[in-house]
């Protein structure tokens, strides 16, 4: 099975590479080409990202970005509006609160294990920089595998109480059962 996707960055591309393994292994990601530098260009690419990769194989299609300043369900809203009625069963829409490592710090008391840092220095309203600071990324070095492994051995269900994860959860959940993936459910685990 082929899963398409659309992100913004290398941290977004290693969260959903560690939701693969952990739910989907037998899974193969597929990158959908994104000419562009911002949420902005991203959201215009919606359709022919689609046409991209329904023909290179994808059965579903994962669109995750960042709401930075945004309300989270504006953009979703918006994203979703993009999408032709023709590719709207084959795609899941994710907008991460502000950005996704705003989901990684929701359990800022694991994320402090996970790094060796401080748990207080992950409970800001914009963790972004002290993530990639606590994890190691630099420009050359996105730690992209570190990240996935960190999603796959993360206590996702403490996430859920970031209402934006919840909801990506929730339609992940519901394609799961479509798709034939094994989406643990995090709200009985």
């Amino acid at each position: 099975m082929k899963i398409g996707y659309s992100v913004e960055g290398s941290t977004d591309r290693a969260f959903l590479e560690g939701l693969r393994r952990r739910w989907c292994p037998q899974a193969q990601l597929v990158e959908g080409l994104f000419r562009g530098t911002s949420g902005l260009s991203q959201r215009r690419e919606i359709r022919r990202v689609c046409v991209e990769l329904t023909a290179k194989g994808a059965v579903l299609i994962v669109f995750l970005r960042d709401a930075n300043n945004e309300s989270w369900r504006d953009v979703l809203k918006a994203d979703e509006e993009r999408c032709r009625p023709d590719h709207r069963h084959l795609t899941v829409f994710g907008v991460c609160d502000r950005n996704v490592e705003c989901w990684f710090c929701t359990d800022a008391n694991w994320m402090g294990k996970e790094t060796g840092c401080p748990a207080d220095m992950f409970r800001v309203p914009d963790p972004k920089d002290t993530f990639e600071k606590a994890v190691g990324i630099t420009r050359l070095d996105k730690k992209e595998e570190q990240i996935a492994t960190m999603v796959q051995q993360a206590p996702l269900k403490n996430w859920l109480s970031n209402r934006s994860f919840r909801d990506f959860y929730e339609r992940i959940w519901d394609k799961s059962k479509e798709r034939g993936c094994q989406v643990e459910n995090l709200r009985e685990s």
